[in-house]
């Protein structure tokens, strides 16, 4: 993926990750679009940053999808970037089904089938242009699992090996399939989490990410160092010691 030039759409970006992410991308020369659901911080968002295009968008939604998808291609006809940023992470306790089973739902909802549901609005459209980028967001804990977060888990590691599948599939196209895997960054994912001091701060990430989409224009994964620590644990052999460090020294991941 190219740092500029592009017109990117980023749903699930009025808030953490995603806004500063948006922003990164506008100052380096791109034309950004910032879904969410809420039209209030969409049009906060448009006051405070001239130039960043807005569009209401819910992912749990199919219909809204589809017609925020028509919405972005009927204005933004040169758009050839989506990233698919909106998530939730809630912590379920899975001894007693009435206290997960609905947030379980929910999770799969907006973390995977927003993904799929995204890609199938845009893909067609992307492979009628010379190129094209479908940023997935996965998570360091699809590769090592929090205790309090199985959901969210599994379905960032869901994300990891859709990202890994529609690399191979669209190889024949114009289409590049680049998947970020952040580690724990401090935003309001969860409660008290923007506080988290074990937590990688929010614009240091957004920085290497910058840094590594602009010296590795080709990288099919974006890690800052500090998520390499939960990626590549079974590969280094220590998975069970990471594991336990993460379940045990830092409950919000690493």
């Amino acid at each position: 993926m190219d740092i500029t030039g592009n017109t990117v759409f980023i749903p699930g970006a009025t808030s953490g990750i995603g806004l500063a992410f948006a922003l990164a991308l506008r100052e380096r020369g791109n034309t950004v679009v910032v879904g969410g659901r809420r039209t209030e911080l969409l049009d906060r968002i448009a006051a405070e940053h001239p130039g960043v295009e807005t569009v209401r968008i819910d992912t749990a939604d199919a219909a809204s999808v589809q017609a925020a998808a028509k919405d972005v291609i009927a204005r933004f006809p040169s758009v050839n970037v989506l990233i698919t940023m909106a998530g939730v992470m809630r912590v379920e306790d899975w001894h007693h089904p009435e206290s997960f089973l609905e947030s379980a739902e929910g999770i799969v909802t907006t973390n995977v089938l927003g993904p799929i549901r995204l890609i199938a609005a845009f893909v067609e459209h992307f492979q009628t242009l010379p190129d094209a980028t479908i940023m997935t967001v996965s998570s360091g804990l699809a590769f090592a699992p929090l205790k309090i977060t199985p959901s969210y888990n599994a379905s960032k590691a869901a994300i990891h090996m859709l990202s890994e599948t529609l690399r191979l599939q669209l190889a024949d196209t114009s289409v590049e399939v680049v998947e970020l895997e952040p580690p724990a960054v401090r935003t309001d994912l969860l409660p008290g989490h923007a506080d988290n001091d074990s937590a990688m701060p929010l614009d240091e990430y957004v920085a290497e990410v910058m840094s590594i989409i602009e010296t590795r224009p080709d990288a099919r994964e974006i890690q800052v160092e500090r998520v390499k620590f939960l990626r590549y644990a079974e590969a280094r052999g220590d998975y069970d010691q990471v594991v336990a460090a993460l379940n045990t020294e830092d409950p919000h991941g690493k």
